[in-house]
């Protein structure tokens, strides 16, 4: 008997089909002696819709509002999913992040979860209900619905997890657990059965978007087991868990790329102390998220600086550098968006010599240029144009011998077609 959080991504409740697929899994897990606690994401595209209707009245709406319409997609989900339950025999109860008891700080579209107070959840739980909460948002301390930013209701399963002491925090998807690589661009990724909390974190944060990275730091920090499944299908996952201290760490253990990044290049600015310290807290007051830094060798007291960030804030972030421009005494500045990042992530890295020689002769082998480099203890980051980045994973996940034998098809079961085999197998 486990108390079980179940998060269901925008692909499995795209359709009253598929909603009551989701319902009959959640009925499945309550027959089998288990404690289901379901967080959905909004149908399918939603929240893109969303975002259309308010640009065709604004071209930058307040955040406030923004936070309260995009909310209402997952609160359709939720009230559909509940009233599918209910018309299958059993009893469950919707729920808004506020009502869920998620509380945020006031940050619009990218707010972070203050504290959990989940007592109405374990109150259902506890009267034989299947509770259905609203996943991506909370409230603040106006009581104004705040918003967690893309993928947020992974976030939001993770937090509700910790908040009723879960045993497992069940996401699903339209993939079938964590990969070696995204199958869709190297057909020789292999799924992986366990990835440790450290080593996911630094995947997420570099492209793979199987879950969002803010839910895998939740996870660490509280100790939230992840199973990452598919909603298509009963096979087990990839579970996301700590480390076990007494198995060797393979020395990569996958191979993650982004192309949702640009490059900006700040030319000839002032070599001297004091610059990059004006450059990066002006972005950084703009709340634009910096990711790899270089600076060029100085020559004749002049320097140029290349940063990366989401194309989502060039917009700040280009206004910021036109803003400081003549303070750092800079000639100009100038914007590539046809990048992609490309890194390397493994714990064995630490302990194993020669993983970055190996990496870089893989990519000169296959004539692959390098833009910038950063790097940490279980991660090699390098940008490459966004025209080379596929080639630089499939080389890469080849050089650290990651590939399967088998090669990766893509499958899709409909609800129509995973209710026929199901209905088959009883």
């Amino acid at each position: 008997m486990a108390l079980i959080v179940a998060k269901f991504g925008g692909t499995s409740v795209a359709s009253p089909e598929r909603i009551k697929m989701v319902a009959l899994r959640l009925i499945r897990m309550k027959q089998a002696g288990d404690h289901p606690v379901a967080v959905v994401s909004a149908m399918g595209k939603t929240t893109d819709e969303l975002v259309g209707l308010a640009k065709a009245l604004s071209n930058n709406p307040p955040a406030r509002e923004m936070d309260r319409l995009l909310s209402t997609g997952e609160q359709v989900s939720m009230t559909l999913l509940a009233m599918a339950i209910e018309a299958m025999g059993h009893r469950a109860m919707s729920f808004t992040g506020r009502q869920a008891g998620i509380f945020t700080d006031t940050e619009h579209s990218k707010a972070k979860i203050t504290l959990v107070h989940a007592g109405r959840i374990t109150g259902a739980v506890a009267d034989g209900i299947i509770p259905v909460i609203a996943g991506f948002q909370g409230v603040d301390k106006d009581e104004d619905v705040t918003t967690l930013g893309r993928g947020g209701s992974d976030t939001t399963a993770v937090a509700v997890a910790y908040g009723i002491g879960a045993d497992v925090c069940e996401i699903y998807s339209d993939v079938d657990g964590v990969y070696s690589a995204d199958p869709r661009v190297a057909p020789r990724a292999r799924k992986l059965d366990v990835v440790n909390y450290d080593d996911m974190l630094e995947l997420s944060s570099s492209g793979a978007g199987v879950l969002q990275s803010r839910a895998v730091e939740f996870a660490r920090k509280y100790g939230v087991v992840i199973h990452s499944r598919s909603a298509f299908s009963d096979a087990p996952g990839t579970l996301v868990k700590e480390a076990d201290p007494e198995m060797e760490q393979a020395v990569i253990t996958g191979i993650a790329h982004d192309t949702s990044e640009v490059k900006v290049t700040i030319r000839d600015a002032q070599d001297r102390p004091g610059i990059a310290a004006r450059v990066f807290s002006a972005l950084a007051n703009n709340n634009v998220n910096v990711d790899m830094i270089i600076q060029n060798i100085s020559e004749d007291g002049r320097t140029d600086i290349s940063f990366t960030c989401p194309a989502a804030d060039l917009g700040r972030a280009s206004g910021t550098i036109e803003g400081i421009l003549e303070k750092v005494g800079a000639r100009e500045y100038s914007v590539d968006e046809n990048i992609a990042k490309v890194s390397v992530v493994g714990t064995g890295m630490k302990s194993t010599p020669g993983v970055t020689g190996r990496a870089f002769s893989a990519l000169a082998d296959n004539n692959v240029n390098i833009l910038l480099i950063s790097t940490s203890p279980i991660r090699l980051s390098v940008v490459v144009s966004a025209d080379q980045g596929e080639l630089a994973v499939r080389c890469l996940h080849t050089a650290f011998g990651l590939d399967s034998e088998s090669i990766f098809e893509e499958k899709m079961l409909s609800a129509e077609e995973l209710a026929a085999k199901k209905s088959k197998g009883r």
